[in-house]
């Protein structure tokens, strides 16, 4: 050991502040991408409304979902899925009249496209549906435009993951916008591929395992579940039977988690800054999922404002752009790495 890292010593000192100001966010890791706002071509007379998912599926295409009107799919008749080439041209839309504040979003290995509905109106909501690439509706989950805490129920189902088996995970829990208050179920659902009820964990908290609005779920190459219990300011990490392993807060505030076979994980951050996570910018931070490390950070052009902003959900195509859906500047991002 040399003098520099000896316990007690004056740089072991330096070093542990410097530790610690990186994992507060202090120190800005580099950002080798650059933004492109338009690429997905949209039909004629139609504008983004809050953009809340993208993903690609494994037939090279990207899929993206938003909210029909302002922040809302309520009695509105837009799609709220939209399915694009690699070029950006639209291919196909489906989902309207189905959803009232659609919010998970999950493309399996088949291809198959899963979406959560965080809210109810009208007898409709809280539920999770599975759809064909081609948008042919396969598997409802829940009961609609009823919450609930059993079996058969949702409340607030907030992000949906497949395992390879076919095990499906559901987050539910998430924060009321008129009262401040999370609402829902703060737990994960565990599901066979047919629907069937496992098992659920988690109860309101901040302890391990506890959970303060659970708003996206992730797989790692081993299985592990990465949850962004996102007011608690942390990752936790679960095995696939609800068995606490770690919680990482080097990634900030999470909204949204995706994690490309070679367990790269970008963690969008659309949160911090204010008073929910002072001294970490908003923005999409990546990284190493088996070890923890961050890399690269991409700051959101208004990093530093107390509003929300910024990337909710986060998808990686098989080039490695990265796509940010914002739901408050409503509009759909690209991150394409620099020399591309």
């Amino acid at each position: 050991m040399s003098y520099r890292n000896r316990p007690g010593s004056p740089w072991a000192a330096i070093v542990a502040v410097v530790v610690a100001a990186c994992a507060a966010g202090l120190f800005a890791q580099p950002n080798p991408y650059h933004r492109v706002v338009d690429w997905a071509q949209l039909p004629a007379g139609m504008t983004w409304a809050a953009v809340i998912g993208a993903e690609p599926g494994p037939d090279g295409n990207m899929y993206v979902l938003h909210r029909c009107f302002e922040n809302s799919c309520a009695g509105r008749t837009e799609p709220p899925l939209l399915k694009f080439n690699e070029a950006g041209k639209l291919l196909k839309v489906w989902g309207a009249g189905m959803f009232v504040f659609p919010h998970g979003f999950h493309i399996d290995r088949d291809g198959n496209v899963w979406v959560t509905d965080a809210r109810a109106a009208g007898g409709k909501g809280h539920q999770v549906f599975k759809f064909s690439p081609d948008g042919t509706l396969l598997l409802t989950l829940g009961k609609p435009g009823v919450a609930g805490d059993g079996p058969d129920t949702f409340n607030e189902p907030t992000d949906v993951v497949t395992a390879p088996n076919g095990d499906i995970f559901v987050t539910e829990g998430h924060l009321d916008a008129n009262t401040g208050k999370v609402s829902g179920n703060n737990r994960v659902v565990k599901l066979s591929k047919d629907g069937k009820f496992i098992k659920a964990w988690g109860k309101p908290g901040a302890g391990p395992g506890d959970f303060n609005a659970p708003h996206t779920i992730a797989l790692d190459s081993r299985g592990r579940l990465f949850v962004g219990d996102r007011n608690n300011n942390r990752i936790q990490i679960f095995d696939q039977n609800g068995t606490f392993i770690d919680q990482w807060k080097q990634f900030s505030r999470p909204s949204g988690i995706y994690i490309t076979k070679d367990d790269t994980i970008y963690v969008a951050d659309s949160e911090s800054w204010g008073p929910d996570n002072p001294g970490f910018k908003k923005g999409i931070r990546i990284g190493n999922a088996k070890d923890g490390s961050v890399t690269y950070f991409i700051e959101d052009v208004e990093s530093t404002t107390t509003e929300h902003s910024g990337a909710e959900g986060v998808g990686v195509d098989g080039q490695g752009n990265v796509y940010g859906a914002v739901v408050r500047r409503k509009m759909l991002e690209k991150f394409v790495r620099d020399g591309r």
